[in-house]
């Protein structure tokens, strides 16, 4: 299986709450919401609804998984939205247990879910498929957990919040395996970890 990672980023590598005012105010984010004007539904739409046709399940931090499954059971009845809804997904956290875990979803280990991720990456099968979900898309980077990163780059500086890029010195070559521009000036990019 691959670990296929989707982020809204800023200018300025910010990937911190692009969905909402409240989806993350930690550090006294106020941008919150940022994507929006930038989100292009034919292009971006496209895209997205054909990430899915390779996805097998969904991972996702806490935060991001919270968030997503108090959204889109509401809106059942849209192809996408029962897609979504139907398809596997699994959460890493420290504080959820299985009994807060709704939304088709399976708890990765408290203590190791990167070695979960590991473990089901070493399988046969479609995509894992990551949104948002910062802090864990950072170590399974760092962890060179990642075969691809979808990069919706937006014309915005945020001047400020949480990114997804490891900062530990250590170099990390990727491979642009595909570029476009939306019509609202995204810089929509696929990269590979270079060979």
């Amino acid at each position: 299986m691959r670990v296929v990672v989707n982020e809204f980023m800023s200018l300025d590598g910010v990937s911190q709450a692009p969905g909402g005012p409240e989806e993350d105010l930690d550090d006294g984010f106020a941008h919150g919401g940022w994507s929006h004007p930038y989100f292009d539904p034919e292009t971006m739409g496209s895209a997205i609804n054909d990430g899915m046709s390779t996805a097998e399940a969904l991972v996702f931090g806490r935060r991001t998984w919270q968030g997503m499954a108090a959204a889109w059971p509401e809106r059942a009845g849209d192809p996408y939205a029962d897609q979504m809804n139907a398809i596997k997904k699994y959460v890493a956290s420290r504080t959820l247990t299985g009994d807060d875990l709704t939304w088709n979803t399976t708890l990765l280990s408290p203590q190791n879910a990167v070695a979960d991720i590991a473990a089901l990456r070493a399988r046969d099968g479609g995509d894992l498929v990551i949104w948002g979900s910062v802090s864990l898309v950072k170590t399974l980077l760092a962890e060179g957990l990642v075969d691809e990163l979808n990069l919706m780059i937006e014309p915005i500086l945020l001047g400020g919040g949480k990114r997804i890029f490891p900062e530990d010195g250590e170099a990390r070559p990727l491979q642009l395996v595909n570029a476009v521009t939306t019509s609202t000036g995204v810089q929509m990019c696929t990269y590979r970890p270079a060979s």
